[in-house]
Parts: C-alpha cells; structure tokens; sequence
C-alpha cells in the first residue's frame, strides 16, 4: 500500500479513539446508557408500587426514585442533564397517570414518542438528511460537508433506519398493552425494549460513524491527491513556458 491509500489507513488508524469518542458522544445525544438507566428505575418502583398500593402511592414513589438520581448526580458532581431529562419524564409521565386516572396512563408518553421519533427519523431518511448524520456533525461540529460523500449519507441512512425500527417496534407492542390494559407487561415491555434494542442500534451507530469517518478520510485524501498533482503540472509546464519565451 502507497501514496494517498497509505495515508488514508494511517489517518483512520491514528483516528480510531477520536472515533470510539465521537460515537460515544452522539449516542449521549441520543439518550446513551445513562438515559436508559434513569429511565429505567422510576418504572421498577412505578409498577409493583402501583399494583400493591395503588396509582398516588406509585406516582409520589417514581418522582422520588427520580429526585433520588438527581440528588446522587449531585453529589457525584456528574452531568445533570440525563437525570433532569429523566426527572422531567416521570413528572409529565405521573401528570399523565394522573389526569388518565389509571397506572397505564404513566406509560402515554413513552408510547407516543416512540411514534413521534419514529416518524421523524423515517422522514429524514426519505428526503436524504439522515438524522443521525446532523446529529454527529452537531456533536461534532462539523459542516454539512457528508451529505457530498455518497457512502457516509449511506451509512447514516442506515443507522438512521435501525433507530426508526427500534422506535416503531416499541410503539406497537407498547401500544397493544396498552389497549389490553396490561400494565405490568407494559413495564417489563418499556425495559426490555429498552435496554437490548438500544444497544443493538447503538452498534450499528458506532459502525455507521467509523464508516462514515472513513468515507470522508478517503474524500479528503483523493482531493488532497488531485490538488498536488495539478500543482505538479502546472510546475513542469513553467520552465517549458519560460524557455519558449526566450527562444522567441
């Protein structure tokens, strides 16, 4: 391997941690494994609490698991935003549980986003501006200068694609237990399509940036590639200039 492909795998091998980094902060963005677990604890306490003590009891029992999280993050000096956006979640979702007048009502947020991300995510997909594209070139702060790479905007498609899977799968199976009054399952469903589809669609984000990355490397350097060879040329045509020029 030589020239600009040697130099290509070089960039990409030197990048790699700017690249596991790079991953890591837009799958925060995302909601990351912080979110999924602050998400997750409130439910844990919401359910059973509510099936043994009923609706209010489970309501002040998930805001204060929430209030605990906060606190913890506090005290640890952490990032609060995860816990804020969790924190602010259960309100609206006990707002919900509350107005419906029944424990599955908790659940209505979730279920109705899921839709509302779905739906957006599948839009950005069709008019070619993939959302996790914009997202990793925010985190980033990079230009729009991927969506020119036709094999970055593909692999953004791609992980955009999975999100929307994700997000739909959780809708319809929620939404059925939902309509089944079955609230229990719904918050084994809220986890357990929680955790493991996160984690599937965060492996194919974290290939889809390094492939991207790649993608654009390669672009860099075959640019780079042709400006040197057209200095190149225009180099050696000077002294042929120059020399017809005395002649005349």
């Amino acid at each position: 391997m030589s020239g600009p492909d040697k130099d290509t795998a070089d960039e990409a091998e030197q990048d790699e941690p700017a690249q596991k980094l790079n991953a890591h902060a837009v799958l925060e963005q995302m909601g990351g494994i912080s979110g999924l677990i602050y998400s997750s604890l409130p439910i844990l306490v919401f359910v059973p609490v509510s099936s043994l003590a009923g609706l209010m009891p489970a309501i002040f029992a998930a805001l204060g698991v929430a209030t605990l999280i906060l606190i913890w993050r506090l005290i640890r000096k952490e990032s609060l935003q995860p816990a804020f956006s969790a924190f602010f979640a259960v309100g609206i979702s006990a707002l919900i549980a509350y107005l419906v007048g029944a424990s599955k009502g908790y659940f209505l947020l979730g279920i109705w986003s899921s839709l509302l991300y779905a739906a957006v995510f599948a839009v950005s997909v069709v008019i070619r501006r993939p959302v996790v594209g914009y997202v990793w070139g925010w985190v980033n702060q990079h230009d729009r200068g991927w969506r020119k790479v036709r094999k970055a905007v593909f692999a953004f498609d791609v992980a955009t694609v999975v999100w929307v899977v994700v997000f739909g799968a959780r809708f319809v199976v929620q939404n059925h237990l939902y309509d089944a009054d079955q609230t229990g399952l719904l918050g084994v469903a809220r986890i357990a399509m929680g955790w493991p589809l996160t984690g599937v669609a965060a492996l194919v984000t974290y290939l889809a940036i390094r492939t991207a990355q790649r993608a654009l490397h390669e672009q860099d350097a075959a640019e780079s590639a042709h400006t040197t060879d057209a200095a190149d040329i225009a180099d050696a045509s000077q002294p042929a200039e120059t020399t017809e020029a005395r002649t005349d």
